[in-house]
């Protein structure tokens, strides 16, 4: 079984990337489950429920979120439109699980592929550097002796390289993918850990690569040398797609094989 996990999508150029290449990597490479971090995909700051309908319509099957899931108000109000136990395309898109209780939508979804293979997506939140989130690590504890399917993929969106890291090595053996956004930057580790976990500590940000983690570089520029705030503006030149591609034995949930990819234009 392959799995397709598509790194941070970051405004328009973001979109315009994803959109001429994911149909032809997922034809490629058989692909059985895509998973996409949409977080950023409405001008580099949050979601919509008009824009999580365009990139479903792409083929995604689950998208994830992260620190910036409530930056557009609306998606509240989708995210409440779906029961906990439905299928339809609100119930896909997640937000971290790890959040304070009684936030609206939900941390995990559990689905059934074309072919009939179950799958679970969890949605966590690092604690580094980041607020508002409860302990990643027992979440994921809890949620794991709840989830009944053996291929279960995980977006861990955190900063710290080492949190991350540290993820990957306490799910081992028990994920199928353990894969991190947020930095924007994609790293050089993949691998298949000794469990059968596949890791990679940034899939990378799905955007304009002329840019600073995706904003104008020179209002990001700005503000380092003066320290004075601005409104930032996401960029647009040398889009990439990143992404990783999974190789997974469906039976076990193990995973074989973990590939980085990046595309442009």
């Amino acid at each position: 079984m392959n799995i397709l996990f598509v790194g941070d999508i970051f405004g328009s150029a973001g979109r315009k990337i994803v959109h001429e290449h994911i149909g032809h990597l997922r034809n490629t490479h058989h692909v059985e489950l895509t998973v996409i971090n949409a977080e950023n995909a409405a001008g580099g700051f949050g979601l919509t429920p008009a824009l999580a309908e365009e990139i479903f319509d792409w083929g995604a099957d689950v998208l994830t979120t992260g620190n910036h899931v409530w930056d557009k108000k609306e998606l509240i109000e989708y995210l409440n439109s779906a029961a906990p136990e439905s299928d339809i395309r609100a119930r896909r898109v997640l937000r971290p699980a790890n959040l304070q209780a009684g936030l609206p939508g939900y941390g995990v979804f559990e689905g059934i592929t074309q072919s009939g293979i179950a799958y679970a997506v969890v949605n966590l939140m690092g604690r580094v550097f980041m607020s508002g989130t409860n302990d990643p690590f027992n979440a994921a504890n809890a949620l794991l002796k709840e989830i009944r399917a053996k291929v279960i993929v995980v977006d861990f969106h955190a900063e710290a390289t080492s949190e991350k890291v540290a993820m990957g090595w306490h799910l081992d053996g028990r994920a199928t993918a353990v894969l991190g956004t947020h930095t924007h930057v994609p790293t050089a580790d993949e691998r298949v850990l000794p469990g059968g976990t596949a890791y990679q500590t940034d899939v990378g940000m799905s955007g304009p690569y002329d840019s600073i983690i995706g904003v104008e570089r020179e209002m990001v520029l700005q503000r380092f040398l003066t320290g004075m705030p601005g409104k930032f503006e996401p960029a647009k030149g040398n889009p990439k797609m990143c992404a990783a591609l999974i190789g997974c034995d469906p039976a076990t949930g193990r995973a074989f094989s973990v590939q980085r990819i990046m595309l442009g234009e």
